[in-house]
């Protein structure tokens, strides 16, 4: 009987421990969430650009081959550009180029003074930006676009020398310098054997064929919003 006693008291003794231990909850550590910055969003930006203009010219009389020329001007431009970065694979991007020099030249070869040029261009793309991160700091880039190049170099019966609409195409890196500020070099082609063939303005079968390319390399700043 005595026995019986202590095991009810022991077995009463657990069972209020018990209780008593159940309003006791454990210790849970809170969870620490990282912020992560967002890749996507606004950006301006603007560069220092270096140009290069390759034009081919051809003269024919009566349809028979009479001479070419070929010559190369180098230039600088400045670009700004406008884009939206959607993540870190891809942008769309637009550009503006204004040329910043005045210089006049003029080319007098045996088929006489056939080209006059003020040093005057501007060019325009839109483009889709395809981009990789090589680290967290440094992309590479391409450039495929459409665009305009507008050359203001008088040719035959005065007219400028391009006025042409096409395919661009470009390749750069970009450093961030600062979680908003980016430093970005690239070469574009502006345009690749773009021209026209004019014929003499008093009616006859004289003829110039001239093709142009030309392209850019820029270096700038890039500010994302």
């Amino acid at each position: 009987m005595k026995n019986f006693k202590l095991s009810v008291v022991t077995v009463l003794a657990m069972s209020a421990f018990a209780v008593a231990g159940g309003d006791i909850e454990p210790v849970v550590e809170p969870m620490v969430v990282e912020e992560v910055a967002s890749d996507s969003g606004f950006y301006i930006g603007g560069a220092y650009s270096l140009s290069n203009q390759e034009t081919n010219w051809q003269n024919s009389v009566d349809g028979s081959f009479v001479g070419s020329e070929k010559f190369e001007r180098d230039s600088s431009a400045y670009m700004l550009q406008a884009g939206y970065k959607f993540n870190q694979y891809i942008a769309i991007e637009g550009r503006y180029w204004d040329s910043m020099e005045t210089d006049t030249w003029s080319s007098n070869q045996q088929w006489g003074n056939y080209s006059n040029s003020d040093g005057d261009w501007s060019a325009w793309g839109i483009y889709a930006k395809p981009m990789y991160p090589v680290t967290e700091a440094v992309d590479v880039y391409a450039l495929l676009g459409y665009g305009n190049v507008s050359i203001e170099d008088k040719w035959s019966n005065n007219t400028s020398l391009l006025d042409e609409n096409g395919f661009q195409w470009g390749i750069g890196a970009s450093f961030d310098i600062t979680d908003n500020l980016s430093l970005f070099a690239d070469y574009v082609v502006l345009c690749s054997d773009e021209g026209e063939t004019f014929v003499s303005a008093d009616g006859g079968f004289d003829s110039e064929t001239v093709e142009t390319s030309m392209s850019t390399v820029n270096i700038g700043l890039s500010y994302k919003f």
